[in-house]
């Protein structure tokens, strides 16, 4: 049987790096099918939405800030 070696490091199926679950699915957009995170890191109450928003204003900001250095030098 192969084995497959897993960079999660929070779900259930990892033993020592490998994958240890007895099927693994794949989809070649999302990635494992298979992943299930452990009880402790699905307890944590992540707020993503707003810290990718809370990103991209500082990206949006830091991208202004280049084009208006940019204009300044011409």
């Amino acid at each position: 049987m192969p084995r497959i070696r897993c960079h999660y490091t929070d779900c259930v199926f990892v033993d020592d790096g490998y994958c240890s679950a007895a099927a693994v699915e794949i989809d070649p957009d999302t990635g494992c099918a298979t992943y299930s995170p452990t009880d402790e890191a699905a307890a944590e109450n992540w707020e993503e939405d707003e810290e990718l928003d809370e990103w991209e204003d500082e990206e949006s900001e830091e991208e202004d800030e280049i084009w208006e250095e940019e204009e300044d030098e011409f």
